[in-house]
């Protein structure tokens, strides 16, 4: 092989990319002029440009240059129907006929809270923001206030969106040996948040007692995603989640699920799947029915205080909290997502992480579709991954080949998250499934030549 194949496989995959959305490349010279990056969204950034999508049908995507695209990012999880379903579309035409927020208590509202809090186990009562990021802010609000303590323990590469508290340890120092220390993530955020946070390796319950331990009366709350997201889509070991309830009763503190992307897994999200309730939880996502919404709630006790006339009132507002469009896109879209559909979707995905698995081990690769039901990331290692810092290790270990493999199935209808996470639709049947898993066998292929020369320990001999 010659010395320089790795770089005509790149720069073919680029080029490639380039022929197919010379329109989206135009736009994005156009948008650089007013918008930083030329997009509002870092997630939603890669190189060389993203392609700019023009509309959704089902699971598919159409882009300026008339691409079809199979969805497989459904924007990071939060469309669990795919685009334009029938009955949200009709909730949202219907409701914004009447009006699209209309500044007072609304039925709908009192609807969707009755579901949701019918739905998930921790969920007694559920106050509504505009997102995830506003979620876990006013959960751990929730919890300083009803334990007057201030200290709230989060995991080493948990992501609970972008408010000051968390912008700790976002991700993980993969040069840093032994337990995380804390640091911020972000220019831009006070020096002296780190003092309000502990972190923690995700997946160790011997850490976990030794902070709790070692800042008994100070902790008011440990607030955890129940499967890592972008922290690399890490699972909970057995007995993990029950291992932290326990260590949460056991020290007098309150336990925060932030199941904003692991409510699609289960109607009840996945503490009803796995039988350990949190005592508050914050969601997002699906349950706008594609809008923006956020909802936060848990026991009772510990969310009177956000009702105006209680004696020592949270205030809580938002111009757009609870808006009557978003209500009612979120209860259709809830109403049409009940067991038979989660089983449905986590089947395709068990099929899809299946077929990846099996394309792999044909080309010889040494990586591992993972995650749980209708989620399946991609970790670069067939070692075990444990922790945030496991797994973007091997990421970064992988180079650019997440990177090139993300675009050259762009390059061939498939579209994904690229930092390698797949996620499956209610829309979707076996043959989006195995054309998807088609699709990656040919694009391994591919990049066969880039892996040659830059991440050999990725092949098998």
């Amino acid at each position: 092989m010659s010395s320089n194949a790795d770089q005509v496989t790149a720069n073919t995959i680029v080029q490639t990319f380039k022929q197919r959305t010379q329109g989206s490349q135009e736009w994005d010279a156009r948008a650089k002029k007013s918008l930083p990056g030329g997009d509002t969204r870092a997630s939603s950034y890669y190189t060389p440009y993203p392609a700019y999508m023009v509309r959704g049908e089902g699971c598919y995507l159409y882009d300026l240059d008339e691409n079809r695209y199979i969805d497989f990012l459904n924007n990071y999880t939060s469309l669990i129907h795919g685009h334009a379903h029938p009955a949200t579309v009709s909730a949202i035409q219907e409701q914004a006929a009447r009006g699209t927020v209309l500044g007072s208590a609304a039925e709908v509202t009192v609807e969707h809270a009755e579901m949701l809090c019918s739905r998930v186990p921790s969920l007694e009562s559920v106050r509504y923001c505009n997102s995830g990021t506003e979620a876990t802010h006013l959960a751990m609000r929730a919890a300083r206030a009803f334990t007057g303590k201030d200290v709230i323990v989060k995991m080493d590469g948990g992501y609970h969106g972008s408010h000051d508290y968390v912008q700790v340890n976002v991700k993980p120092d993969t040069a840093e040996e032994g337990l995380p220390r804390r640091r911020l993530t972000t220019r831009g955020v006070p020096a002296a948040v780190v003092q309000g946070m502990q972190v923690v390796p995700f997946n160790d319950l011997d850490a976990l007692e030794d902070l709790l331990r070692a800042h008994s009366g100070e902790v008011a709350a440990i607030i955890l995603e129940p499967v890592l997201g972008s922290g690399g889509g890490v699972e909970p070991q057995p007995g993990y989640l029950r291992g932290v309830r326990q260590l949460a009763d056991t020290y007098d503190v309150l336990l925060i699920f932030d199941e904003i992307l692991t409510f699609r897994l289960d109607v009840g999200g996945i503490q009803s799947a796995v039988g350990v309730t949190p005592d508050l939880t914050s969601v997002a996502k699906f349950i706008g029915g594609g809008l923006p919404l956020g909802a936060f709630g848990g026991r009772q006790e510990i969310m009177a205080p956000f009702d105006p006339t209680h004696p020592q009132t949270i205030p809580h507002n938002g111009t757009f909290n609870g808006n009557n469009v978003a209500m009612a896109a979120g209860l259709a879209t809830m109403k049409a997502y009940g067991a038979g559909e989660v089983a449905q979707i986590n089947e395709l995905g068990q099929r899809l992480k299946d077929g990846f698995n099996r394309a792999f081990q044909t080309a010889g690769v040494r990586a591992r579709a993972a995650g749980l039901g209708s989620i399946i990331p991609i970790h670069w290692s067939e070692g075990e991954i444990r922790t945030a810092r496991d797994a973007v290790a091997a990421q970064e270990a992988a180079r650019n080949l997440p990177k090139l493999l993300h675009m050259e199935m762009m390059n061939r209808g498939i579209f994904s998250a690229p930092r390698g996470q797949f996620t499956v639709s209610t829309p979707m049947t076996a043959r989006e499934i195995d054309t998807a898993v088609k699709v990656m066998a040919q694009s391994l292929k591919v990049v066969k030549p880039y892996m040659v020369e830059h991440t050999p320990h990725l092949l098998r001999d």
